[in-house]
C-alpha cells in the first residue's frame, strides 16, 4: 500500500516544484511579492526533476549560483534510484530473516 505511494507523492512533489518555479518567475515579471529562495531550494530538494525542469523552462534562478544546487539535488536523486533498480536500497541487512 505504502510502496504504491511513494511513487505518487515524488510525482506530486516534483509536479509542485515545477509550479513554484513558474509562479515565482510569473510573480518576478509582475513586479509582486516573490516565493522565498529558500523555498525554491527546499522544493528542489524534493523534487529536483520538476524544479530543473522549471528553471529550463521558465529561464528562472538559471544565473544564481545557490541554484545550481538543483542540479547536484537531481544527480543525489539519481543515484537513489539507480541503487533501488539495482536492488542496493530497501533490501533488508540481514537477508530474509
Amino acid at each position: 500500500m505504502i510502496a504504491a505511494l511513494v511513487p505518487a507523492i515524488y510525482l506530486l512533489l516534483n509536479l509542485v516544484a515545477f509550479l513554484a518555479f513558474g509562479w515565482d518567475k510569473r510573480k518576478a515579471k509582475r513586479g509582486q511579492w516573490r516565493t522565498r529562495e529558500t523555498t525554491l531550494i527546499v522544493l528542489g530538494f524534493l523534487g529536483p526533476w520538476g524544479a530543473a525542469l522549471g528553471m529550463g523552462v521558465f529561464h528562472h534562478k538559471t544565473r544564481k549560483p545557490k541554484f545550481w544546487l538543483i542540479y547536484l539535488f537531481l544527480a543525489l536523486h539519481l543515484a537513489v534510484v539507480a541503487l533501488i533498480a539495482l536492488g542496493f536500497v530497501g533490501a533488508s541487512p540481514l537477508g530474509s530473516w
